[in-house]
């Protein structure tokens, strides 16, 4: 199914009253130079245009249609423009999925009369084709024509309207509303506009994600073509998920797994609508960064404070070398000080030589951008004139040393769509607001950090849906038998019943530990007893454990542990199985420190989140402690993975908590471990 005549339409239908003639009054302040075609039963001219009858009557089968009328004269338009052979045809209409049964059932008679024709919505906005001045759209928007630029995709008319109107500078090729994506889903558009020679960068905004194999499938098409996507999705919070489910009848999904996801694929989060704006802006101007390193330079040494407050882990100022110091030094006034960042003062302001000359010795370092802080004045009431000799000292310096550049303002008002445009054609980018700003770096580096890593192998997919029935939950010692055959290092034990619990523990040797088995959280009804040292002790725990089981797990206590973790396995019903490690032990449901992992994954992606948990400087070693065996953890933790990847649909959960990691070198050991399994007939 070919999407090119809806998306670049050399003749479009119109149908509907005030929302559809909205397309003819913006397709001819955009200059569109096609044909439009409005259709009416009894209307013979719209807006100086002849109308037509019906579909039937059209001089030829349309490229694009706009349906502008209610749900059900909807579905017999689409079917007569199916049976015309029409390009594509934009669904205004509501009341479809999103409203229930008898939607629903609309929404599948809707499907079935398309036939083979593309459809975009139902319940949307529609598309914004700003490079042919197409406006299939049902309402003003505040775009300008283009000659290349970002493509936006909005799960949102309303995010899609309030974007068309942003003065950031942002050159917007097209702004595409999915609605119902009956259709035309979020991996076909990525894919499709991927594809468009005059798009730079993709950026979402995304509300559910609810088939991430076809996702991650569009996004390696579109890395492989070298556009890079920058993302906002919602439905972080409790509530949020919920009005997602609601409006949109789709699951907003883990919001963990889609960070994952993202970052796996070198699709750039963002956590704002102006990081979107300003990442979309890097990405266009300047392309992904090979790096996170800053040259920052200021007339104020506040300006430079605020940046470096805002710079997040990824991001840095890193001091000049030893010669670039001295050669700047060796230009600049004598009350200057050769520095990254580096507060150049007034006294060169207005002199773009001097300027450019003091910002070229600079630049001299090889940053991988670098940023000029300047706020302009208004420009109703002011004069921006003497701001020119920075500008351009800025310009000519970046083009000098080949340095990817941008100027940043403090905050969003200080810099105007007129300043942004004159310094892209200089592929100078401009950045709105510190905060702001700084995201839209950061997902330039996050991008080129992504690229230079293979790209992901396919997640696996069919197994999200857990089993209620044919499931078997192992006991602690079952479990850990399981997880021993596949490489998982579990401590010496033994399984006895109470008269003999003192002689497995003279076997074993002593210090010993001893657990009740069959009994859910142990820990909490008392069913553990760690650290007994002779029988006495072993006798007295038997007892008091007599009225939790009959049968006892005896172990060796395991001594000189540097950090406990917990690995589980758990599933989602979009993402299947999936990894997630942590700190462990028994205040893990309140430290809330956990990391997801996707599959399959590697040992490199475990070890990355092994590093951003807050437990990490204990893995490290903390306060002179002995470092943590990483390796053994990792490798732990890729034997799990191997374990469901190797059969996807057996373990239905697992949870090895603690994995006791000791001091580097000695290895690790899985103190405790509970599993759901498919109970194999």
């Amino acid at each position: 199914m070919s999407f090119e005549r809806l998306l670049r339409p050399r003749t479009i239908a119109i149908f509907g009253g005030a929302q559809a003639q909205e397309v003819i009054r913006q397709s001819d302040r955009m200059g569109y130079q096609g044909e439009i075609w409005p259709v009416h039963p009894k209307k013979t001219e719209i807006l100086g245009r002849k109308a037509f009858r019906s579909v039937k009557d059209l001089p030829e089968s349309p490229d694009a249609a706009y349906v502008g009328v209610n749900r059900n004269l909807t579905i017999d338009i689409v079917r007569d423009l199916a049976e015309r052979g029409a390009g594509g045809a934009v669904c205004y209409a509501t009341g479809f999925i999103e409203a229930g049964d008898e939607g629903s059932e609309l929404q599948e008679r809707l499907l079935k009369v398309s036939g083979d024709m593309p459809l975009v919505g139902p319940n949307c906005y529609g598309i914004l084709n700003y490079l042919d001045g197409a406006m299939l759209w049902p309402d003003q928007q505040g775009g300008r024509r283009v000659e290349e630029g970002v493509a936006i995709i909005t799960m949102s008319s309303n995010v899609g309207f309030n974007l068309t109107m942003q003065r950031r500078g942002l050159p917007i090729a097209y702004m595409l509303s999915l609605g119902n994506k009956l259709k035309f889903d979020l991996h076909d558009a990525i894919r499709v506009f991927a594809q468009q020679d005059r798009v730079t960068a993709l950026g979402l905004y995304v509300e559910a994600l609810p088939d991430p194999k076809a996702f991650q499938e569009a996004v390696d098409i579109a890395r492989e073509l070298g556009k890079p996507i920058v993302a906002i999705k919602t439905g972080r919070s409790e509530v949020a998920q919920k009005m997602v489910v609601s409006h949109t009848a789709s699951l907003a999904g883990s919001d963990d797994l889609v960070t994952a996801l993202f970052k796996r694929l070198g699709v750039a989060r963002v956590d704002s609508l102006e990081g979107l704006m300003e990442a979309l802006k890097v990405l266009h101007v300047l392309g992904p960064l090979s790096g996170g390193r800053i040259g920052a330079m200021s007339t104020s040494g506040g300006d430079l404070t605020l940046l470096a407050d805002a710079l997040g882990p990824d991001l840095s100022m890193p001091p000049l070398s030893e010669n670039v110091a001295r050669n700047l030094q060796s230009i600049v006034h004598d009350l200057m000080k050769a520095a990254n960042p580096f507060d150049f003062q007034m006294f060169d302001w207005n002199d773009e030589e001097s300027m450019a000359r003091n910002f070229t010795a600079f630049m001299q370092e090889k940053f991988d951008v670098a940023l000029c802080v300047l706020d302009y004045p208004r420009e109703d009431i002011c004069d921006q004139s003497t701001w020119a000799g920075a500008e351009r000292g800025f310009v000519r310096a970046a083009k000098k040393t080949h340095t990817k550049a941008a100027v940043l303002s403090t905050f969003s008002d200080t810099i105007s769509e007129g300043v942004a445009e004159r310094l892209m054609k200089d592929k100078v980018a401009t950045l709105a607001g510190i905060d702001a700003g700084v995201a839209g770096i950061q997902a330039a580096v996050d991008v080129g950090t992504a690229w230079r890593r293979p790209v992901s192998p396919p997640l696996l997919s069919g197994f999200g849906k857990a089993l209620t029935e044919g499931v078997k939950v192992l006991d602690e010692a079952a479990s850990k038998r399981l997880i021993s055959q596949n490489n998982i290092p579990v401590p010496p034990a033994q399984v006895v019943g109470p008269a003999d619990v003192v002689d497995a523990a003279e076997s074993l040797g002593y210090p010993v530990v001893v657990k009740a088995l069959g009994v859910a959280h142990k820990t909490d009804v008392g069913g553990v007893r760690l650290g007994l040292t002779d029988a006495h002790a072993v006798s007295a725990a038997v007892t008091e454990m007599s009225d939790l089981s009959t049968s006892f797990l005896v172990e060796k206590m395991i001594d000189n542990v540097v950090a406990e973790l917990i690995v589980g396995v758990a599933r989602d019903e979009q993402f299947g199985p999936y990894i997630l490690v942590g700190g462990g032990g028994t205040l893990v449901e309140m430290m809330k420190d956990s990391e997801s992992l996707i599959l399959p994954t590697t040992k490199a992606w475990v070890l990355q989140a092994l590093g951003q948990l807050k437990c990490a400087p204990l893995l490290k070693g903390f306060r002179g402690g002995p470092p943590a065996d990483l390796e053994a953890a990792a490798d732990a933790i890729m034997a799990i993975a191997a374990m469901v990847e190797k059969d996807p649909g057996s373990i239905i959960e697992l949870d090895v908590n603690p994995l006791l990691v000791l001091a580097e070198g000695k290895g690790v050991v899985a103190a405790d471990a509970l599993a759901r399994v498919k109970n194999k007939k």
